[in-house]
């Protein structure tokens, strides 16, 4: 068993309680940028802003929802904020960018006029930073999104004002500020403010300002995503105060998924009437369901179950050894728990995303494997117990194969501290902790006949045959090219008997299709996936790898950013491709067969 300082174990939900796997080259790394105008940083000397007028708006941030926010702990009218260490690395393990969190599932600010945000740091043991954004990133596999917005970084008396404005950047594991100042605070525990007036933005210590910038479009929805963190150390937030003028407005908003209801004839509740225990889900994150009122109707309304994106990845629970940061997965476990959809855990034992510490656990000796694999089931028995009775199904495995389309297991972390049967001790592991989850094994490339289904197919019974629990397989059915990867009904027919035959069941796991060849080619594969697998008794749900072609971005090998259009929605409107599925699961004859 791992621990963190001596036996004080850090765990669980940071008392968090109470956030693309499948084959990608380099050229489907999704992402997001957003355009927008160039800002201008100008130092400035002391100035006083004039007293609040009566009638103004005073609203206690620090009172409000912070409790699914990593690192964040609430007691006794304060907030204590540590480091959390979550990083985003690349596929190969390299890199490994910074990921601090927002407020996401609790309270931001809906502040479309003036206003003022202040607040004070003390206890501060190494930085201590405020995030003021204009929208939330958007996590990727293996990059982060940098929203525009602005973030204050104090660092004894050190003050570093930092101004993103959303722009494409040339390199999006290594987002770079528009403007990168640094003043001197005279007071490290003084009052810090934000303060917007009229189309200028002015940062203050101590009442005295240090520099002004124009608004430009850094934090102009009229929403403000907040978030504290720390690279390395912690400090104390002891006030948070926004306040705005009489005349402007000034309010205290939730995520907005919390307004959506699943719709009585949307994709799930149509496919229920054909098949009562099939389930419809898509791939989703926590920052749009938050904060986009069409992709959380759209989900909840359509859909019956949920893979969090990126969210239960290894590197996203526990970014350094021995802790572990639910907040972001809970948030979306708990949403769905509330909507009656349910939850695909993805995932744990995999080559990627996972965090340093992992991947570099010592396998040199029979001592340092026997040590590691103690690490690893400990962390298999921290995440599956903390789950336990939440999810419907989990990926216990994921992609165990090489990338190459080969049938040869990847020489992964598992791999080396367990040999060959690896799937074995993580399955049984798996059951001990949450007896009564369903386990998969998924996988790409595996969704037509050929050796690469047989090795998958062999994989599931050998492992089963050595202890394990696994009930099926995750057949991820990504289509980039309809040329190369088209599925055709005949193959994924003769796919679904083969896994019957071998007494396992299926999911279609990651579907998603491009348009290069057309709405409608997209929307007739589209529907075949599904209604190939609503026919089959051994696919027990189809899941769509997303939502809207809004957040369906990517980094082409020139490192130029591209947009995908993949998915049922596009820019909130529903495609040919949504529709298609739609009279898969309205038309009984459609999925009967004679």
């Amino acid at each position: 068993m791992s621990h963190l300082h001596g036996d004080a174990r850090v765990s669980a939900a940071d008392h968090d309680t109470s956030p693309r796997s499948g084959t990608r080259t380099a050229a489907r790394r999704r992402l997001v940028g957003v355009a927008a105008a160039g800002i201008v940083l100008a130092l400035v000397g002391c100035s006083s802003s004039p007293s609040p007028s009566a009638g103004r708006t005073v609203l206690d941030v620090l009172q409000q929802d912070w409790r699914h926010v990593s690192g964040i702990v609430a007691a006794d009218d304060v907030l204590r904020v540590t480091a959390t260490g979550r990083t985003i690395v690349e596929q190969d393990g390299s890199g490994g960018q910074p990921d601090p969190p927002l407020n996401l599932a609790g309270t931001h600010l809906s502040a479309p006029d003036d206003f003022t945000l202040s607040t004070t740091f003390t206890d501060v043991t190494a930085d201590a930073t405020l995030t003021l954004s204009d929208s939330p990133p958007v996590i990727a596999d293996e990059f982060r999104i940098e929203p525009a917005g602005v973030r204050l970084t104090l660092r004894g008396d050190d003050l570093r004002i930092a101004v993103f404005d959303g722009s494409d950047q040339q390199d999006v594991t290594d987002p770079q500020p528009t403007r990168d100042e640094h003043v001197t605070v005279a007071d490290p525990e003084a009052e810090l403010s934000v303060e917007r007036t009229g189309d200028q933005l002015a940062v203050a210590s101590g009442g005295r300002t240090l520099a002004t910038l124009p608004v430009g479009e850094v934090l102009d929805s009229g929403e403000l995503w907040l978030g504290l963190s720390s690279d390395a150390g912690s400090f104390t937030v002891r006030s948070l105060i926004a306040e705005a003028p009489a005349g402007s407005s000034l309010a205290t908003a939730g995520p907005v998924a919390s307004d959506a209801e699943p719709a009585a004839d949307g994709l799930q509740a149509r496919a229920e009437r054909i098949r009562p225990d099939f389930l419809v889900g898509a791939a989703v994150a926590l920052g749009p369901l938050a904060s986009d009122a069409q992709y959380a109707e759209h989900f909840v309304g359509q859909f019956g179950a949920l893979t969090p994106e990126n969210a239960m990845k290894p590197q996203a629970l526990s970014p350094r050894q021995g802790e572990y940061r639910f907040a972001e997965a809970d948030a979306i476990v708990d949403l769905a728990q509330r909507k009656g959809i349910a939850v695909h855990g993805h995932t744990i034992a995999f080559t990627e995303a996972m965090p340093r510490w992992m991947r570099n656990l010592p396998t040199g000796t029979k001592q340092q494997r026997a040590a590691s694999a103690e690490v690893l089931l400990d962390y298999v028995t921290t995440v599956v117990t903390h789950f336990r009775g939440k999810l419907d199904s989990l990926d216990v495995v994921n992609e165990p194969f090489d990338v190459d389309q080969g049938t040869s297991l990847q020489r992964n972390v598992w791999y080396r501290v367990f040999g060959s049967t690896y799937p074995v001790v993580v399955s049984r592991a798996v059951q001990a902790a949450d007896p009564d989850v369903r386990q998969f094994i998924n996988e790409n490339g595996a969704d037509v006949p050929g050796p690469r289904q047989d090795a998958l197919l062999q994989l599931a019974n050998d492992t089963n045959d050595r202890g394990g629990y696994i009930d099926g397989v995750g057949l991820q059915s990504h289509v980039y090219h309809l040329d190369t990867d088209a599925i055709s009904a005949d193959d994924l027919e003769t796919t679904l008997d083969n896994v019957e035959d071998a007494g396992l069941i299926a999911r279609i796991s990651e579907n998603d299709v491009t348009d290069d060849e057309g709405q409608e080619a997209q929307a007739e594969q589209y529907a075949t996936v599904l209604e190939t697998c609503l026919h089959s008794e051994a696919c027990v749900s189809y899941t769509t790898w997303g939502v809207d072609d809004r957040y369906d971005w990517w980094v082409d090998d020139d490192g130029s950013l591209q947009q995908g259009h993949d998915f049922v929605y596009d820019d909130g409107e529903p495609t040919p491709a949504y529709h298609a599925l739609r009279r898969v699961v309205t038309d009984w004859r459609v999925v009967c067969k004679a």
